[in-house]
């Protein structure tokens, strides 16, 4: 076998690996490709499509972030048909999810030229905060579907299965199994979520409390009584079924 792949990027003669993704190929010598799903700690799933690129003699364009490097591959990574289909990516995002906190996929959008009024007529994906646990909120109208958040819960980290896709089509979100709120599901609160989300759809509670206009007393105050709350449900759960005489 093989210890190197010879392949051309953006007309650069490039070596790697054999089994080294285009994504990973480019990055070795200083070749940027925007990603959105993709996060190094994480499984990639090719869910955006912002990564992919022109390979010559593929058909449709090919995402970079899971298509290995093959020898005499010739790609193509900023291609007038590349940016296109970046641009369409974001302007769908744009008007459908709330990315007002999602710093790079905005940088992105200022790159690529998107308009976040392209498809006027797009429903917005609409989701009420759900704050149910001291620790941290979950705005999923800022939710993209990247599914960062559900790999590292399961696989990719803590092994815990506490969140999932739920839903389907236009309907799909991330959610808890049967929509139990988090302290009633195997969750530990790790906040390995909250770390590798990329658009705040998942933020630490003190930090949305503060965005609130709450004070540090009031944050502290409300934060321990929850979690006082928190233990007497568990303490409660925990306490043995009693039964009628003996």
């Amino acid at each position: 076998m093989t210890d190197s792949i010879t392949l051309t990027i953006d007309g650069n003669p490039v070596q790697a690996a054999p089994g080294t993704t285009i994504l990973k190929a480019a990055a070795s010598v200083g070749i940027e490709i925007p990603t959105i799903c993709y996060h190094d700690y994480c499984t990639s799933n090719a869910l955006c499509r912002l990564c992919v690129v022109e390979v010559e003699g593929a058909r449709t364009l090919v995402p970079s972030c899971v298509a290995k490097i093959s020898e005499g591959m010739q790609v193509s990574t900023h291609t007038e048909r590349v940016k296109r289909a970046r641009r369409t990516i974001l302007e769908m995002l744009a008007t459908t999810v709330d990315l007002s906190e999602a710093p790079d996929i905005q940088a992105y959008m200022r790159e690529y030229g998107a308009r976040d009024e392209r498809f006027p007529e797009a429903e917005q994906r609409i989701s009420p905060v759900l704050d149910d646990n001291p620790m941290y909120i979950r705005d999923y109208s800022k939710c993209v579907l990247c599914w960062r958040c559900v790999q590292v819960c399961a696989e990719d980290a803590q092994y815990t299965y506490a969140i999932n896709f739920t839903g389907r089509g236009f309907e799909t979100q991330i959610g808890t199994f049967f929509e139990k709120p988090l302290p009633e599901t195997t969750c530990v609160f790790c906040g390995q979520c909250v770390a590798v989300c990329p658009t705040n759809a998942l933020k630490p509670k003190r930090q949305w409390l503060l965005e609130q206009g709450r004070s540090p007393d009031e944050i502290m105050s409300l934060t321990r009584s929850e979690r006082r709350r928190r233990m007497r449900r568990e303490a409660a759960a925990e306490q043995p079924a009693t039964g009628g005489k003996s």
